[in-house]
């Protein structure tokens, strides 16, 4: 059964920490509303970064977060006493969503290039001026912003998201890598509308990632998915296939649907899957260890709102067996509250989520 959360308590500075920050007031937070399971409790971390999107962890506990719209790119710091700092380390930048660190350095992504800002955490209230290490991505902005992440193997992945609903544009559609100094970028898999969300498995390594399904055929189809990538050079269908199983209507007599990767598993129509992650702490239960969360960002053109909620997707060896909702009350009726788009696991086994409706990063926690 699912229960109502309890909200942890205001005495708990490390929990409720004390904000400052320079940037624009953001809409107000509510989480009297959202349902988890048992024993488990969700509480601000800040409601002072504007479209917060993809979040990334530095080696001593800063939190950097891309934005979209905002076009600028934060870092949030905790002090001792558990308050924390908003700092604004880049603006005026092209949707950079994406946010990856590696070895002291930050790596953002804009449309077109990726950018490196050294020894990041040395110089938050002074960023260094960024390096670019490339800037041959395409610069069509539809699906043109970007998720990125570093994968067991050392590379920066990032996806090519479709210029298009559906469409058949060469060097679309892809997830690349490429290496940390920006040479040598290869495709990895193709047929990939738009992935704003991938992980590794903890113990396979595997690379399991989210896809948003095509627009305009119906409130039913296609699924989202959640995609395995078992063989680099993989085919996932786009645009002649949708879900495994749909022929598309304008592009089928590319391909066949049989002769792609279906989806590992199916996820609601049109609920814009997005952050996926392995649980790998140690705070939530044992059942939870080495399963699958992800941040369904919500419906945006369907006739009945779906979404806006945090899933649990669960594996027995290595397949999913389940499909459920985890935390929820972001949509009530027709309106919404919230959007969840990254999730982190942190080093103690809470879960952080950003939502770009409101600006705010919230904490995820078990306390039975």
């Amino acid at each position: 059964m699912i229960s109502l959360l309890r909200i942890a308590a205001v005495s708990m500075a490390i929990n409720m920490a004390i904000v400052t920050v320079s940037s624009c007031a953001t809409a107000s937070v509510s989480l009297e509303d959202l349902v988890l399971p048992p024993g488990f409790e969700i509480e601000l971390y800040t409601d002072q970064v504007p479209n917060a999107r993809s979040m990334a962890m530095g080696a001593d506990g800063t939190l950097f977060v891309g934005t979209r719209r905002e076009g600028s790119v934060y870092a949030v710091s905790t002090d001792a006493s558990g308050r924390r700092t908003v700092h604004t380390l880049a603006k005026g930048l092209n949707m950079p969503s994406g946010v990856a660190y590696r070895d002291g350095d930050l790596y953002v992504a804009e449309v077109s290039r990726i950018l490196r800002y050294a020894d990041i955490e040395k110089s938050l209230d002074a960023p260094p001026s960024p390096v670019v290490i490339n800037d041959s991505f395409p610069s069509e902005t539809h699906h043109g912003w970007k998720y990125i992440a570093f994968g067991p193997d050392g590379k920066l992945y990032v996806p090519i998201g479709a210029p298009c609903n559906v469409c058949d544009e060469a060097g679309y559609a892809v997830i690349t890598r490429l290496n940390m100094d920006g040479s040598g970028r290869e495709v990895v898999v193709e047929g990939v509308r738009n992935s704003v969300g991938f992980t590794w498995h903890p113990v396979t390594q595997e690379m399991w990632f989210t896809d948003n399904g095509r627009d305009m055929l119906g409130d039913d189809e296609p699924p989202g998915e959640l995609n395995r990538v078992e063989r680099p050079g993989s085919h996932f269908g786009f645009p002649f296939c949708h879900g495994g199983f749909i022929k598309d209507p304008e592009f089928g007599h590319l391909g066949k649907c049989a002769d792609t990767v279906a989806p590992a598993q199916k996820l609601g129509p049109h609920v814009a899957p997005l952050g996926v992650k392995f649980y790998t702490g140690n705070m939530f239960p044992e059942q939870y260890r080495n399963q699958i969360f992800i941040a369904e960002h919500g419906s945006w053109n369907r006739s009945e709102k779906i979404g806006y909620r945090i899933v649990l997707v669960k594996l027995r060896d290595g397949k999913p067996v389940s499909y459920e909702p985890f935390a929820y009350g972001w949509l009530k009726g027709d309106e919404v509250s919230g959007r969840p788009v990254d999730l982190l696991v942190l080093d103690d086994g809470s879960m952080l989520v950003s939502d770009d409706k409101v600006g705010a990063i919230y904490r995820i926690r078990y306390s039975n």
